[in-house]
């Protein structure tokens, strides 16, 4: 392994920092969130065709750049750095590479092109709290049991026998970018509850039936919706039903991890920079409290777990099959630099207007949708066999 960048590599960080510092700063990430649509149109456009971003990953043949996941998380670093609210994890990190994996030739022209030069966002819809679970990161998901287990609840689909079209019905919460993807990849049940599986449907954001509500959350940099399906049209991905659909959620999940551990060693850089600079300048008993013995260990500390939160980051950018141990460690790295920032920045930093908030809230909210921390080491112990023969539904 050679853990130097190229030039290249280096060349996709730089810029895309530089363009970030220049619009993405805390008051900007503020107002972005309260847009209708929860990130900044413009910037996104800009991302898009300047550097390219939501086809960073994706092959050159459908308009990508044709780079790997190495490049895709040094982009989610600087991405997690800034808190850019933006649909790069649904789009770029999510939906994208099951298109790609599971897609008919037909839908790969029709959709990566636009997902590529930014024309079209897109999301993974599955139902209630079920995204980690469904992607592989905390348990088993070839039961499928995260999608519903075709009992009541979920999003069920069937063909009507007039013209074998598919229909689907039910809602699922907590979507990221539920509210404004213009395209949805919505996991339905089919086959009743005796003979139920899983499959992908292609829901148009415009589609019939479809109802979607933004939903307050505690970090407003990833915006999520309610999605509600009323006899809405869908059409299955790869148009065959005896695709992997669950190998293809594992293995999307897997280089999902990788982005979203260094995304979140990214946001932990900055905090802990921004806090850094802060016990520099302020002053208790005549003295900048960053002169203290005890700050500067605590500093020391989060330094050190920032910075094996970002090996381990790299190292799973390089070999995806450690994403869920890396994605562990920077949501630690993450959480603990966010709440020693809103510590030691005192008063000011308990205030909901301080930009500590924005971190914290961040590490918080990152472990609820793709955690919690144990669960994926858990997991991926389990899949290592570390303690001995896995569970049978874990190798199932």
């Amino acid at each position: 392994m050679d853990a130097a960048f190229t030039a290249e590599q280096d060349e996709i960080r730089r810029t895309l920092h530089e363009l970030l510092a220049k619009h993405c700063g805390p008051q900007d990430v503020k107002s972005a969130v309260r847009t209708p649509v929860g990130h900044d149109t413009a910037l996104w456009g800009r991302l898009a065709a300047e550097l390219g971003l939501p086809g960073l990953a994706l092959p050159e043949e459908y308009g990508g750049v044709g780079c790997t996941t190495a490049e895709l998380a040094l982009a989610c670093e600087e991405t997690g750095r800034a808190l850019l609210p933006s649909p790069l994890l649904a789009t770029a990190v999510l939906a994208a590479p099951l298109i790609a994996a599971l897609g008919t030739d037909a839908q790969k022209s029709a959709l990566l092109p636009l997902v590529a030069r930014g024309e079209r966002t897109a999301t993974l819809a599955v139902p209630g709290t079920s995204l980690a679970l469904a992607l592989g990161l905390t348990g088993a998901n070839a039961d499928g049991d995260w999608a519903g287990g075709g009992r009541a609840g979920g999003v069920q689909a069937r063909r009507t026998p007039e013209d074998g079209a598919w229909r689907l019905y039910g809602e699922a919460d907590q979507v990221l970018d539920g509210h404004s993807a213009q395209l949805l990849l919505v996991a339905a049940h089919t086959g009743g509850f005796a003979r139920s599986r899983t499959l992908l449907f292609l829901v148009q954001g415009d589609a019939d039936g479809l109802r979607r509500t933004r939903q307050t959350t505690l970090d407003e940099t990833r915006s999520q919706g309610r999605i509600q399906l009323r006899d809405t049209t869908g059409e299955l991905l790869g148009g065959d039903d005896s695709l992997d659909i669950h190998g293809a959620l594992a293995a999307t999940g897997l280089t999902a991890a990788a982005c979203l551990a260094a995304e979140a060693v990214g946001a932990a850089a900055e905090a802990l920079e921004r806090t850094v600079a802060y016990v520099k300048e302020r002053e208790q008993f005549g003295r900048a409290i960053g002169s203290f013995q005890a700050v500067k260990h605590r500093l020391a500390d989060l330094y050190v777990q920032v910075q094996a939160a970002r090996s381990a980051a790299y190292y799973a950018a390089w070999d995806p099959g450690a994403g869920a141990l890396a994605l562990a460690q920077g949501l630690d790295a993450l959480r603990s630099t966010a709440s020693e920032a809103v510590q030691l920045h005192g008063g000011i930093g308990f205030t909901w207007e301080h930009e500590a908030h924005l971190y914290f809230k961040r590490a918080a909210a990152d472990e609820l949708l793709f955690g919690p921390v144990h669960r994926l080491r858990g997991h991926a112990a389990d899949r290592a066999q570390l303690f001995g023969p896995a569970p049978a539904e874990a190798t199932a």
